[in-house]
């Protein structure tokens, strides 16, 4: 603000005539600011009495205020020690008396407002504890800390918490601080004299702001956010509070933690010590279990403070009561730890903007948010009005009518108003919020009557999950609608036992028993999976996280392709410095893609072609953003790759582009040296020997077992020479291989390579040899020979399980694909789909088209089989043991009603097929069973 104050709303005083008497005591002033000053005055004696005591000063500031509210801050920043004390008291009257008026005036905003007090706060606790600091190096009480060590306060450590760190302080807060020093800056031999210091220090400064003295206070400070305060000194090494929250951190520290910020003292130690904390305030998982935490706690302070009850307006407590401030902060800061850990745009400190934040991503409705927002501002200003008028640090509304009239004034509106308002307001906070914190705890109405198996149901006590009595007690409020929902499937005995088959293998159940109850349609999808698919209800008792994704809002969104996926996960690995944590985020991140196309498949949202698809774009993307993260950690050691690097290509159903969800990767390392040969690093290897062990620090990086699993079973087996040959092949010695030493199998397989990651002059150079090798002529003859006798070893060595193993065995899928790979070889097409394949076979005159039509139709059936099968069992299923509706998934998945049509069908593919390729393949008999 550049002008003098204007009024844009006007006190309700008790005797507005007070005004002119107000313009004759503070000189230079307009009457509608005398106006303002007479109703301050006429409402809040304390108000009054920083008038009378700074009508001079008044004068001038009420023309310039941001000019004014600027000196005020220069002039305690430049206050000499002993000054201190009535300097820092005089620029708090001033700065109170300034933004009360300008707050009433409607001239600030409320986030100016508590803006300035808090900025005041700070420059505050840093003046004063800088004081302390500068005596104790002065009188040498701080070990190895000179003059130049004042300016970062000899690494103490001052965090700013509550209204404090979100810069919401109102007129009469305590400034909540957590005080900590940075103990690396001492020598260890001198830590407890440090310490001693600085705990000196901590009780001085503290005692320069909140001492009553002639001119009243600064701030009351309150330093009991610091962990175990009953035990531990006001100030404590950062390490030692580090280990504290890491071992025995409380939700509700957790909670004080959103809105905490270095604001005086070593900001940057500050900073450092919250980025420590920043994995125990922000879970990696969604935390549901922060829930009933919050409302514990709520129960606690509505019991100790005895703000429940019926709603009455006088004396109500604006900020423990029904309804008020505490209500919507908790709600607001419950749902940013549920979500933050996995959403840094959630981690913002003040309220208002945290409301906003989580309307914007979908966690908390836009209306609701708009409705807590407006009631919040209200609240609070309602909060500052009752401060104003004795400077009391209170929040309660007063009992008296009086009292009620004097807030009502200082609001611009009568006393009725006032109390209608606040019923209405309390009243609709108290009704959005209640709901999300107190979980039901009654049955579901209209549970059908099923008698389950009490056996079953008996033995989930002994359950690790259930072991805790947290999880127990979550359970028992879950274990009603769980029932309910287990009694409407088709077979809810089958079903109980699937449930009971995934609840014996959860290590823990507090977190997923809060999410089900949060989020009770996840429900349906629990019963769904584990009524369906062994193999995802297995997985989901090994990583329950993966139903985060679920509640990310996008879970049911289109595939967004391969692209977006690597741009994504490059995206958050580049959020973490650590190697291995990056592997564990890239786990984390896979598992939940993976799920979800499992789930898509499940609930016939996509087929198995699309899903075959979508796993290889997933493992393509997951390889492209783990391959430079291997390539750096490598080069720390060993120096950057020598020459053009390396790629990744893909072989078999990987370089096809579609794979299942139990598949290995086949994989081929390739490398260009060009004509280096050594690395350039702190310890150089000779080239061939840097390739290979970079391919296997590759290999280690996506299958080694970690916190969070493995990412995929790599297989090296197609590379040149097979398991003889060394892991990685440069680019010379591959194009040699191929042209001059390759076995016709091994050039069948480079029908379905592809470069799925690495160097891209190098990927373009492997994608131009491969058409151009494939495109040569070859003898037809030989190449059917060497296939037949290939054909025929697969056979011996790979005898298909039953009727439901669609991979091995002759008319099958291994078969059909070495049909079409034959094709592609000896036609020279380039691509490496099956279709495309079987499209060569015609054109090199093996096939007919009604031929390659028939062998088509049976592969996509094999697949649509052998894809849902792995997804129900992880392995060849057998038809009497995947249930009722694993049953009917089968069925969906190939379009059939009953799983007898299907076993019918897939015979007569396998026959059908085996006597095409038998009949092309000579020298192999026709392979019908």
């Amino acid at each position: 603000m550049s002008g003098p104050l204007s009024i844009q709303r006007l006190p309700r005083a008790f005797d507005v005539s007070l005004g002119n008497e107000a313009r004759a005591a503070v000189g230079g002033i307009t009457a509608q600011q005398g106006e303002l000053i007479a109703g301050t005055a006429g409402s809040s004696p304390y108000l009054k009495g920083l008038i009378d005591r700074e009508k001079d000063w008044l004068a001038e500031a009420l023309q310039q205020p941001d000019e004014a509210l600027a000196a005020v801050m220069q002039a305690a920043q430049a206050l000499p020690a002993d000054q201190l004390k009535p300097g820092l008291r005089l620029a708090k009257r001033r700065m109170a008396l300034l933004t009360a008026l300008a707050d009433l005036a409607g001239a600030w905003p409320l986030e100016k407002v508590t803006a300035a007090l808090t900025d005041f706060g700070a420059l505050a606790a840093d003046v004063a504890a800088k004081a302390e600091i500068a005596t104790l190096i002065r009188r040498g009480k701080l070990p190895g800390m000179g003059p130049d060590d004042v300016e970062t306060a000899a690494g103490m450590i001052i965090l700013a918490m509550g209204k404090m760190g979100a810069h919401e302080l109102n007129y009469s807060s305590d400034i909540d601080l957590i005080v900590l020093f940075d103990e690396t800056r001492f020598d260890p031999d001198d830590f407890y004299d440090a310490r001693h210091g600085m705990v000196r220090a901590t009780r001085n400064f503290c005692a320069t702001l909140s001492d009553k003295t002639a001119d009243g206070y600064v701030f009351r400070t309150d330093l009991r956010l610091r962990p175990d305060p009953a035990v531990t000194p006001v100030c404590m090494a950062a390490e030692a509070a580090e280990r504290y929250y890491e071992s025995l951190g409380r939700t509700w520290e957790r909670a004080a933690y959103i809105k905490a910020r270095p604001c005086a003292g070593d900001l940057s130690a500050g900073q450092r010590f919250l980025d420590t904390l920043r994995p125990f305030v922000w879970r990696r998982h969604l935390d549901f279990a922060a829930i009933q935490d919050a409302h514990d706690m709520r129960l606690r302070i509505r019991e100790n403070k005895g703000t429940g009850g019926t709603l009455t307006i006088p004396g109500h407590d604006m900020k423990l009561g029904q309804g008020g401030i505490r209500e919507i902060e908790f709600f607001t800061q419950t749902r940013q730890l549920i979500a933050g850990g996995r959403d840094s745009d959630l981690r913002v400190r003040g309220t208002v903007p945290g409301l906003a934040a989580l309307a914007e991503k979908g966690w908390v409705p836009e209306d609701v948010a708009e409705k807590l927002t407006d009631h919040y501002r209200t609240h609070r200003e309602v909060e500052h009005r009752i401060q104003m008028v004795h400077d009391a640090q209170t929040h309660k509304v007063p009992q008296s009518p009086d009292g009620i009239e004097r807030v009502a004034c200082l609001m611009g509106i009568d006393a009725t108003q006032l109390t209608d308002d606040l019923t209405r307001r309390l009243t609709e906070v108290h009704e959005l919020t209640e709901g999300f914190f107190a979980p039901g705890a009654s049955a579901p109405a209209g549970v059908p009557a099923v008698e389950f198996d009490q056996k079953v149901m008996a033995r989930w006590t002994t359950y690790p999950a259930l072991r805790s009595q947290r999880g127990a007690r979550i359970f028992e409020r879950l274990k009603p609608e769980l029932l309910s929902r287990l009694a409407k499937t088709a077979q809810p005995d089958e079903a109980l036992r699937a449930l009971d088959g995934f609840l014996s293998g959860l290590p823990a159940g507090v977190q997923l028993f809060s999410l089900f109850e949060a989020n009770p349609h996840l429900i349906d999808l629990l019963i769904d999976i584990v009524g369906t698919s062994h193999a995802l209800a297995a997985h989901l008792s090994r990583n329950a996280s993966v139903f985060d994704a679920v509640i990310g809002g996008s879970f049911f969104s289109d595939w967004p392709g391969q692209a977006v996926l690597q741009a994504d996960l490059d995206e958050a690995l580049s959020q973490e410095t650590d190697y291995e944590s990056q592997l564990d985020l890239a786990r984390r991140w896979c598992k939940e893609w993976h799920f979800r196309v499992g789930v898509h498949h499940l609930r016939g949202l996509i087929n198995g072609e699309q899903a075959g698809q979508q796993y290889a774009e997933l493992a393509t993307a997951v390889i492209a953003a783990i391959l430079p993260r291997v390539s750096d950690q490598f080069a720390l050691k060993h120096g950057p790759a020598p020459g053009r690097g390396a790629t990744v290509l893909g072989m078999g159903s990987l370089g096809a582009g579609r794979i299942n969800s139990q598949s290995d990767l086949d994989m081929i390392v390739i490398y260009d040296p060009l004509d280096q040969e050594m690395s350039d690093g702190p310890r150089p290897l000779a080239t061939r020997t840097y390739y290979a062990r970079f391919t296997q620090a590759l290999i280690t990086a996506l299958s080694a077992p970690m916190s969070q699993g493995r990412l995929y079973e790599v297989d090296m087996r197609l590379r040149p020479s097979g398991n003889q040959g060394p892991v990685a092949t440069s680019w010379a010695s591959f194009t040699n291989y191929q042209q001059n030493e390759a076995w016709v199998w091994e050039h069948l397989a480079l029908t379905r390579a592809r470069v799925v990651a690495g160097e891209a002059s190098l990927a373009a150079d492997i994608e131009a040899f491969r058409a151009g090798f494939l495109s040569q002529p070859r003898d037809h003859h030989k190449v059917l020979r060497e296939v037949a006798e290939m054909r025929a070893r697969l056979a011996a060595a790979k005898s298909p399980a039953g009727i439901w193993d669609a991979k091995n065995g002759a008319g099958r899928m291994m078969d059909i694909e070495l049909m079409a790979e034959t094709g592609a070889l000896l036609s020279g097409n380039p691509q490496r789909d099956v279709h495309s394949g079987l499209a060569g076979a015609v054109a090199a005159g093996l096939l007919d088209v009604a031929q390659a039509q028939t062998l088509k139709e049976c592969y996509d059936l094999c697949w649509s089989a052998q894809c849902a099968a792995r997804l129900l069992s992880g392995k060849v299923i057998e038809a009497d043991k995947i249930g009722e509706g694993g049953s009917a998934f089968l069925c969906r998945a190939t379009g059939f009603e009953q799983v007898g049509q299907l076993q019918g069908a897939l015979q007569e593919s396998y026959d059908t097929a085996a006597q095409i390729i038998g009949s092309v393949i000579k020298g192999e008999d026709d392979g019908a069973e």
